[in-house]
């Protein structure tokens, strides 16, 4: 709930609270009920050993207090209101006074979120009813209206999450009167005139309720007595009703924005550490686990892997499974990783569901949903009743997510995926997803020299941590003279020289484990034996105080580059597959490495639609967004003032090719056939190709190049070569050649055009 700070007003000298349009209503002593069951003389009754009185005040979990009207001051409350808010009811004076304060509590200094719309509305509500009762004397039905409740939710030194409390307004015995009776702002409504039917029907009508309730002029009423607030802690019931509402939703509990907030509030519930999910598919089973990038960590299980497992267990009892221990009773592998993960308690809902087209009503095992936690003992029964509670909820979910169960899957060949995961559902045997006849669309925009730069920040790198460690040897050996030290001393002398030379990724590997086998493991020693050592090791030890446990000042700067450039390219590519995607729907991965790469498939069995002028304009767009993304690592290079150099590709396939989902593997598609394996081959080669004449690489910083087989192919690409250079992306100048050969792979030729900057006269179109 979102207020703001309020500032009592004076008006008529009285004070009255100025809530805008909403204010907080006041209710008179005579709310408060005596809670004691007294005798003629006023005490306890003989006999009773139960005061309703104390227990009331001392063990009710109920927040009541007695506000002061206008100013919303406490002029009394429970104890569990002063433990709620964090203070000591002892230490107030009267009830009323902190002897750390100069005035009296406001109610909206400890609760300002109370003050909200919904609160507001309420108050409105029991004034009108009031104003009908005590000024138009009418007689008021009875109605729920007036026990309608307001929630807000407040962070209690008593609880590490904020809570979610209902408060309830209390009115019947209110007294209101009218300080200027003139003023009768109600007064065009014609109470009089109406029958008792009609006032009572209005009365009920929230809509109306609501509008004459703004009509009102607060400043204009006398109210008496003391407000009384009741509250409830309700935030186990509203969390249910929160994480039932997430999960019905559409999408995918698998998708990982949407796990990551159901797990939160499933965490806060159940005060566990994380939560599992086991989506369980025929023969075998994936495990779900969120990490601490907010990714999904997914694991493949077989069936028979999980027999004995306490999930399986959990699905033949067809009940909520708590295991108080899981180290006590850990047969599987599956369970062993999650020790190993710092599981050591288990709460676990199986989602057992009736088979579809099943005539016996046979179950099925849709999955299992486990909430993990670090402490032993950590789940009760009452955690077994809210599990109970999310059960229909999950199972719905789940079963969602199996209609959707591959997450970030692309739009345009999702709608494939939801087929097979309805027809799995219904019990019918897996099917293959395959898209066949898909024309192929692949580019590349590749750092040139990433490996060697890369090489030179990790010498650097080495460089100045070797440095480091001899400067610990050196400082000791001026006070130890050692024939062990000294030859240390001289190994990483050599080591330096070494490194001084050429560096390739496998030193950075052999000579950290160098130094952290045969240098590092006598810091401690080396720092005891003179003041110059001991900070020789300090200064080493705070270069190498990161994540990567080395000096990574280089490698981090070049990194950063790279990240830089790889954002850039793709967020390049990405606004222009925004304009493709109108064109006709096409599936379309992008993979940053040192660059970035593109895969297009487009077809008819994608979509229907599909036809030559959808393949020929994807072309060409595909061609402009290369082209721009060059553009990009032109002001890339003045920007970050790095050599680094980008090269441009585009790969020629006027032949369909077959793709197919295959579930073993991280990949989405995979090719099919042998024409279509020499196509994902031509693709992870073509990048290092050279022209078979000269051995130059066909790839050149600031060129576009295209690869081909056939005269028909060229002559495609020619026109759009042409059109690209109407448009001023690229020159006229065309420089071709034949590839030497792939391993096998021969005939493959190509075409270089110079891609040019972009001006003020031919700026980008996206």
């Amino acid at each position: 709930m979102q207020i703001s700070k309020l500032v009592p007003e004076q008006s008529n000298n009285k004070s009255v609270l100025n809530l805008g349009e909403f204010p907080i209503e006041n209710i008179p002593p005579s709310s408060i009920l005596p809670l004691t069951s007294p005798n003629a003389n006023g005490g306890a009754e003989k006999g009773s050993d139960f005061v309703w009185e104390s227990c009331f005040e001392s063990h009710s979990r109920m927040l009541v207090a007695a506000l002061e009207p206008g100013t919303l001051l406490i002029r009394h409350a429970n104890d569990f209101f002063w433990q709620f808010i964090g203070l000591d009811k002892n230490e107030l004076e009267s009830g009323v006074y902190a002897p750390n304060l100069k005035a009296p509590i406001c109610l909206l200094d400890i609760f300002p979120d109370l003050q909200d719309t919904a609160s507001g509305y309420l108050y409105r509500r029991h004034i009108l009813y009031l104003v009908m009762r005590d000024i138009y004397q009418i007689k008021i039905p009875n109605t729920r209206l007036l026990d309608e409740s307001a929630i807000g939710y407040f962070r209690s030194p008593l609880y590490l999450e904020p809570r979610a409390i209902k408060f309830w307004l209390r009115s019947n015995s209110l007294k209101v009167t009218r300080i200027d009776p003139t003023i009768d702002e109600l007064a065009e409504l014609g109470w009089e005139r109406l029958s008792a039917e009609e006032r009572e029907a209005k009365l009920i009508d929230g809509v109306e309720m609501e509008a004459w309730g703004k009509r009102l002029r607060l400043d204009n009423y006398q109210i008496s007595g003391l407000i009384l607030l009741e509250g409830l802690d309700f935030t186990e019931r509203e969390t249910i009703h929160n994480i039932t509402g997430l999960l019905i939703d559409r999408d995918s509990i698998l998708r990982p924005e949407k796990y990551r907030r159901i797990n939160q509030r499933l965490r806060s519930l159940f005060r566990a550490t994380s939560t599992i999910i086991l989506s369980a598919e025929s023969d075998q089973a994936r495990l779900f686990l969120g990490t601490e990038r907010k990714e999904l960590r997914t694991s493949v299980y077989s069936m028979q892997s999980l027999v004995g497992s306490h999930f399986l267990r959990a699905a033949e009892a067809n009940r909520v499974w708590n295991v108080p221990d899981l180290r006590v009773d850990c047969q599987t592998d599956c369970e062993r990783a999650l020790i190993n993960l710092g599981a050591r308690s288990l709460l676990l809902i199986p989602l057992v569901v009736k088979a579809m087209k099943s005539s016996s009503g046979a179950k099925q095992l849709a999955g299992v949903v486990g909430l993990v936690s670090d402490r032993l003992h950590n789940f009760d029964s009452i955690d077994c009743r809210h599990a109970e509670e999310l059960i229909p909820a999950l199972a719905a979910a789940l079963r969602q997510a199996s209609q959707q169960r591959f997450t970030n899957i692309h739009p345009a060949v999702e709608w494939r995926f939801i087929q097979e995961a309805e027809r799995r559902s219904w019990g019918l045997p897996p099917e293959t997803i395959s898209f066949n006849n898909i024309y192929p669309l692949y580019g590349i925009s590749d750092i040139r020299g990433s490996s060697e730069e890369r090489n030179r920040s990790i010498q650097g790198d080495l460089l100045e941590q070797f440095r480091l460690a001899l400067a610990v040897v050196n400082a000791f050996c001026e006070s130890q003279e050692t024939s062990l030290g000294e030859q240390l001393r001289l190994d990483l002398l050599e080591r330096i020289e070494q490194l001084k030379g050429k560096v390739t990724v496998d030193a950075e590997v052999t000579a950290l484990k160098y130094l952290g086998d045969r240098v590092e493991i006598y810091f401690d020693y080396f720092a005891q034996s003179n003041p110059e050592a001991q900070a020789a090791v300090e200064t080493y030890r705070q270069a190498c105080a990161n994540e990567h446990r080395s000096v990574y000042v280089s490698r981090a700067h070049y990194d950063q580059t790279i990240s830089q450039i790889n954002a850039c390219l793709k967020e390049t590519w990405e606004r222009w597959q925004v304009r493709m995607q109108k064109i006709i729907p096409h599936y379309c991965d992008i993979e940053s490495t040192d660059g970035i790469n593109h895969m297009i498939y487009v077809g008819e069995s994608i979509d229907s639609k599909f036809c030559k002028f959808h393949l020929r304009s994807l072309r060409y767009e595909q061609m402009k967004a290369v082209c721009d993304c060059a553009r990009t690592a032109f002001s890339l290079q003045s920007r970050y003032e790095t050599k680094l150099e980008v090269t441009h590709l585009v790969l020629v396939q006027d032949l369909t090719v077959d793709i197919f989902h295959d579930e073993n593997t991280e990949k989405l598609f995979d090719v099919r056939g042998t024409r279509d394996i020499r196509y994902e081959i031509v693709k992870k080669r073509i990048d290092k190709a050279v022209d078979e004449k000269n051995r130059k690489r066909i790839t050149q910083p600031g060129m576009l190049t295209l690869v081909y087989s056939t005269e028909e192919e060229w002559s495609e690409y020619q026109e759009y070569l042409r059109y690209l250079a109407r448009e001023n992306w690229v020159g006229t100048e065309i420089e071709s050649g034949t590839i030497e050969p792939l391993q096998g792979i021969t005939g493959l030729k190509f075409a270089l055009v110079r891609i040019l900057p972009e001006t003020d006269t031919n700026s980008s179109d996206v």
